[in-house]
């Protein structure tokens, strides 16, 4: 680290420099007449060369996950804990572990008044009680968004098997819905009270009829939204089911479709941006040289240790991308402010990832809160299946990413009965080796029956 930028980490991260939710980087204080989301893809669309790079916060895991869509209560804003009733008899507020959505609000509305992020995505539901009621973005210059569609392959509650049938497209909100908060705008004015983008979701299976209504709901959406002047961004998950493609081949499967699918959409009704699986950085440099006017942008992925997260954000704005919308990895984070915080300087490239990851520790441990991992641990690179799911083995494993040194999971359509047969067990038993149905998820369920049948039927 050179001796400029040491003197800026001494000064951002010693302990005295703390104070309640802000730390290091302050807000700003000025309202600003243009939102940084447009700032920033105005001067990355003049010069290519530019460092500026736009981050979003991705909140709307309540169309995914459900009641554990807030995640743990380990973190909260500094309002602290809001009221919920518990039976005692049942449980306690402790056993129970997951945030109520109050206590949600107001992690939001904290990392809004932060001022780091350039994107804040919300459910409708919450987009209508922060936006459009609450009024948290009409003075920030954080731009609120919304999910304006959740394919089956997010559909991730308890016990359901939805993620593991090929995805099927669904829109549970409308656009005046996110725009206005009801079912029809009134179009007089252009100025609505709510967001006016939107995350759009698609993803390929490689099917033919199966990507044919994919994309025939997407070109619905497309026209709707020139029609409303409504803006979105396209998010391409990995395929949920095995496709047949070799995992380091995926990144060209993904990168085809985009062009491919792009290339019958006149300008008004492209998107703002793109949202993907950062598969590497060749794949990564193929799509975003393709088109200067083409901005793209990682997901997350699933939680991992903290060097996963810093490394993962470097390497793609490395090789091309421009955009990171972090969902569970903000959200499942000791701090969040902190750890927002680190992925600004990052891709402000006033610290490594490494450093990164040490100043994190030590906010903890001025804040008092005691880290998931150790430092050793939670410098280390882990295996990231980048799936929606944590718990689905169906989504392809990216060999391609640095961050990943693992074959997928799924066995393969040609798997020989012999070689199925001498798998060890990949599903939870009981204590007697019996299995455990009640805590299989749909992949070991699958592959508990692809056993049982195998040894039946040879």
């Amino acid at each position: 680290m050179e001796h400029g930028q040491n003197n800026l980490f001494l000064s951002v991260f010693h302990p005295c420099s703390i104070r309640g939710s802000q730390i290091g980087i302050r807000a700003p204080s000025v309202a600003r007449k243009m939102k940084s989301l447009d700032a920033k893809l105005a001067e990355i669309r003049a010069d290519r060369a530019s460092r500026a790079f736009i981050l979003a916060d991705a909140k709307d895991a309540d169309m995914a996950f459900g009641v554990r869509a807030p995640g743990a209560r380990d973190y909260l804003a500094r309002r602290g804990a809001r009221p919920a009733q518990f039976s005692p008899e049942v449980w306690t507020r402790e056993e129970f572990g997951c945030r109520n959505l109050p206590e949600f609000l107001d992690i939001i509305r904290e990392v809004v008044h932060q001022g780091l992020i350039d994107v804040m995505l919300m459910s409708a539901y919450v987009n209508e009680q922060l936006t459009i009621k609450e009024g948290v973005f009409r003075d920030s210059h954080v731009t609120p968004a919304a999910r304006a569609n959740d394919t089956t392959d997010v559909w991730a509650v308890r016990h359901g098997c939805y993620t593991g049938e090929p995805a099927q497209p669904f829109r549970s909100a409308s656009i005046d819905q996110i725009q206005c908060g009801k079912i029809e705008c009134d179009r007089a004015t252009n100025v609505f009270p709510g967001a006016n983008l939107g995350l759009y979701s698609v993803t390929f299976v490689n099917d033919l009829e199966q990507d044919r209504e994919t994309l025939l709901a997407f070109k619905a959406f497309r026209e709707e939204a020139e029609r409303k002047n409504f803006r979105y961004f396209l998010e391409v998950f990995d395929p949920n089911v095995n496709i047949g493609v070799p995992p380091e081949k995926l990144g060209e499967f993904i990168n085809d479709n985009i062009i491919r699918n792009l290339a019958g959409v006149p300008e008004p009704g492209r998107p703002t941006f793109l949202k993907i699986v950062y598969h590497g950085p060749r794949a990564m440099e193929e799509l975003a040289q393709y088109d200067p006017n083409l901005v793209v942008g990682i997901l997350g992925g699933s939680a991992g240790t903290t060097y996963d997260a810093f490394k993962l954000i470097h390497d793609a704005q490395k090789y091309g991308a421009r955009v990171a919308l972090f969902g569970r990895k903000i959200n499942n984070a000791e701090h969040q402010l902190a750890f927002i915080e680190m992925l600004s300087l990052i891709t402000a490239g006033k610290i490594s990832p490494e450093e990164a990851v040490r100043a994190y520790h030590g906010v903890l441990q001025a804040k008092k809160i005691t880290p998931k991992l150790s430092l050793e641990k939670d410098l280390e690179l882990t295996d990231q299946s980048m799936s929606y799911e944590a718990n689905s083995g169906q989504r392809t494993t990216v060999t391609g990413n640095p961050l990943v040194n693992v074959k997928p999971v799924a066995a393969e359509a040609t798997t020989s009965a012999a070689t199925l047969a001498a798998k060890p067990l990949s599903w939870p038993v009981h204590a007697n080796g019996a299995p455990d149905f009640d805590r299989m998820d749909p992949a070991q369920r699958r592959s508990y029956d692809r056993h049982r049948l195998t040894r039946k039927f040879g």
